[in-house]
């Protein structure tokens, strides 16, 4: 029997788990800041900051990631002449974690599991500079699309397209210094832009995800190299679809090959991963994963995994 959540409730049956539940209530009532992040192949924070204010914007410089700012939610930066040439990027600010996790580096190899539309794809490359070997892929060819048109007006030059289901991405690929799988996801933590997601909310639709999302983090981690580092993500709350996919993942490959990081930022507030949901006891490792709640830095919400690969699969 299926069991629908209505808006009103949606998300109640989170309440145990988040800090300060009245504060989560008021953070999405409120509008959600724009985010922008500087193409730093193109030009500096400083003088993005300054074309912003002669502009009339009032840039807000993130503590947290150099070169991003917080603008008004009324904004609209994708329409000026600064954004069409490239010189910066619109990107929810809690979606710029996952990549900022992985410290990429300009040698290494890295995949992009679940790419599209293409804004951490964007972020990696240029985190790279432009060099080393980045791989975008999505099974979604229209919304690759997106993604080719964000990389070329950035300038993008290091990163290659494939178009392959991502839960049998070919092993003729070879083996990744780093893999993200951004997984599709119900996206609850997109509340505040996209009210209408509470109306998909299931945990029957959860459940139907997490398998998906199992497959993909368990080829994520064969491309992986030994000794490399995998980033699971998603913007929505289900221990579902977070806490309980990584915990099997783990189980799966056992401790000797697979083992949680401690996934933290300093000056990002944030919530270690639950332990135990829905009677199920999980591993205690799931503290290390990161839960990011709407009213801690007032943005979206996500979860995020750090996965180090410590033995051959």
């Amino acid at each position: 029997m299926t069991q629908t959540l209505s808006n009103s409730d949606a998300f109640a049956r989170y309440r145990p788990i988040i800090d300060d539940w009245e504060a989560f209530c008021d953070a999405l009532k409120r509008p959600l800041p724009t985010c922008v992040w500087t193409n730093t192949l193109r030009t500096t924070p400083e003088r993005l900051a300054e074309w912003m204010r002669a502009g009339g914007f009032d840039p807000e410089p993130l503590t947290w990631y150099p070169g991003a700012f917080k603008l008004a939610h009324d904004i609209s930066p994708g329409n000026r002449l600064e954004y069409v040439a490239g010189l910066y990027h619109v990107q929810e600010e809690v979606s710029l974690v996952p990549p900022a996790l992985m410290h990429v580096t300009a040698d290494e190899r890295v995949l992009d599991l679940c790419a599209a539309p293409g804004n951490k794809t964007a972020q990696l490359a240029v985190a790279m500079q432009n060099r080393g070997t980045l791989v975008a892929n999505d099974r979604n060819v229209y919304r690759l699309r997106a993604l080719r048109r964000v990389i070329d007006r950035l300038g993008v030059a290091n990163t290659s397209v494939t178009a392959y289901d991502g839960a049998n991405y070919p092993r003729e690929s070879g083996e990744f210094d780093k893999v993200l799988v951004d997984a599709p996801c119900s996206c609850e933590g997109t509340s505040r832009k996209n009210p209408e997601v509470v109306h998909a909310s299931s945990v029957d639709y959860f459940n139907r995800l997490s398998g998906t999302q199992r497959a993909l983090l368990r080829q994520a981690v064969r491309r992986c190299r030994k000794g490399g580092l995998i980033v699971y993500s998603t913007c929505t709350y289900a221990p579902e679809e977070n806490e309980l996919v990584v915990d099997d993942l783990l189980e799966e490959f056992g401790a000797h090959a697979l083992r949680l990081l401690p996934a933290r930022i300093d000056g990002l507030a944030s919530s270690p991963g639950i332990t135990r949901w829905d009677g199920r006891q999980l591993s205690e490792e799931l503290t290390r994963t990161m839960r990011l709640w709407p009213h801690q830095n007032d943005t979206g919400g996500f979860f995020v995994a750090l996965l180090e690969k410590t033995a051959e699969v």
